[in-house]
């Protein structure tokens, strides 16, 4: 999962950047399906999709929002570094809130975003619109969110560390 020399991980990409369509990767078919389609006006900010072999408290793969220079394909898998997550919970009406966390990431060899090492680099704005997007999504679906704290990379490398062993416990039982 991380490159011994870079440190970068690898993510796979459900759904591009400025894209209105929301995919998700459904493990049991091998493929993506279309989950979502937004409002007109409103795209995905950045690239989204999940740290293979992972699993986060809310059962699926750890989210990703991945930053670059261009967006790629559903299903391309990328390599880049972790610079922060974004601590969030969200709940369905007659729920309990469950935990829904979203890792930042600047993909490897980056142009605009070569500066970002932690989330604190970030501009003021693409942060927050980052934050208004994942509130504004779930609302559309029904859900509540909300973006409760931010972190920096060494507190998110440990949300995919505690991914990563809920997976391999998983596959254990199985």
């Amino acid at each position: 999962m991380i490159d011994a020399e870079s440190g970068d991980l690898r993510f796979v990409i459900e759904t591009p950047k400025g894209c209105r369509n929301k995919y998700r990767y459904e493990p049991d078919q091998n493929n993506f399906g279309l989950t979502t389609v937004l409002p007109e006006g409103m795209t995905f900010p950045f690239d989204f999709g999940f740290v293979p072999s992972t699993i986060a408290e809310d059962g699926d793969p750890v989210d990703i929002l991945v930053l670059m220079d261009a967006p790629v394909s559903p299903g391309i898998v990328i390599s880049g570094r972790v610079i922060g997550a974004l601590i969030a919970s969200q709940k369905e009406d007659g729920e309990d809130w469950k935990r829904n966390d979203r890792l930042l990431a600047v993909a490897t060899h980056p142009r605009t975003h070569d500066n970002v090492r932690k989330i604190s680099n970030l501009r003021e704005n693409t942060l927050n619109d980052s934050k208004e997007f994942f509130v504004d999504y779930n609302k559309l679906r029904g859900r509540k969110c909300e973006v409760e704290d931010e972190c920096g990379p060494t507190k998110a490398m440990r949300l995919i560390e505690t991914g990563s062993a809920a997976f391999r416990k998983k596959r254990r039982k199985h």
